[in-house]
C-alpha cells in the first residue's frame, strides 16, 4: 500500500503524466496509419484529438531534471521526411492554411502553413516523448516530461492550434473545401 502511495506522489509517474502518453500514443498510432483511413475521417480524427493533446500537455507537471544528457531524439529526418510526404498526399488540396507566425509578437501578415508538415512536427515530439519515457531509468522519464513540457510550450502547442483552426475551417467553413485553407 505504501509503494502504491509513492508512485501517485511521484510526479514522473503522476495521473496527468499517464493521461499525457496515453493520448500521444493514440495520435501517433493513428498518424502512423493515415494513408489506411479516408481524408474526412482522417481530419474529424484530428479534430477531436487536437484538442485534448492540448489540454493533456498543458497538464504536465514542471519537471527537474537530474541529468539534462538523459535527452534522446528517436525520430530520424528520414522517417519524419516519409511520414510527412506520405500526410501530404493525404490531404492534397486542404494541406495549406493561413497562420500568423506567433514568434514573430507584431507580425500581421498570415503565413502559409502545411497541415502535414505541422502534423509530422507533432508526431516528431510526441514519438520522442513516448520512446524516451519508455526507457527503465527515472532519468529519461523525468527528460521525457520536461523535454515535453517545454516543447509544448514553445513548439508543439502553437502547431496543435494552427492545425486545429485550419482543420475547423475546411470541416465547417461552407467555401472551406474550394480555398486555400
Amino acid at each position: 500500500m505504501q509503494e502504491e502511495k509513492e508512485i501517485k506522489e511521484d510526479p514522473v509517474s503522476s495521473k496527468k503524466v499517464l493521461e499525457m502518453i496515453t493520448v500521444a500514443n493514440e495520435y501517433c498510432h493513428f498518424i502512423e496509419k493515415a494513408s489506411e483511413y479516408p481524408l474526412m475521417e482522417f481530419l474529424e480524427f484530428l479534430q477531436k484529438i487536437l484538442p485534448l493533446l492540448y489540454l493533456k500537455a498543458s497538464l504536465l507537471p514542471e519537471m527537474q531534471v537530474t541529468d539534462e544528457d538523459a535527452t534522446e531524439h528517436y525520430v530520424t529526418e528520414e522517417e519524419w521526411e516519409a511520414l510527412f510526404n506520405e500526410l501530404r498526399i493525404k490531404l492534397t488540396d486542404c494541406d495549406l492554411y493561413l497562420y500568423l507566425d506567433h514568434d514573430l509578437k507584431n507580425n500581421t501578415e498570415p503565413i502559409r502553413g502545411s497541415i502535414a508538415e505541422s502534423i509530422t512536427d507533432i508526431y516528431q515530439d510526441l514519438k520522442d516523448f513516448l520512446l524516451l519515457y519508455q526507457k527503465p531509468l527515472r532519468i529519461f522519464k523525468e527528460c521525457a516530461v520536461h523535454d515535453s513540457r517545454h516543447l509544448f510550450e514553445t513548439r508543439y502547442g502553437f502547431r496543435i492550434i494552427d492545425v486545429m483552426n485550419a482543420v475547423h475551417n475546411y470541416l465547417y467553413e461552407p467555401s472551406g473545401k474550394d480555398s486555400d485553407y
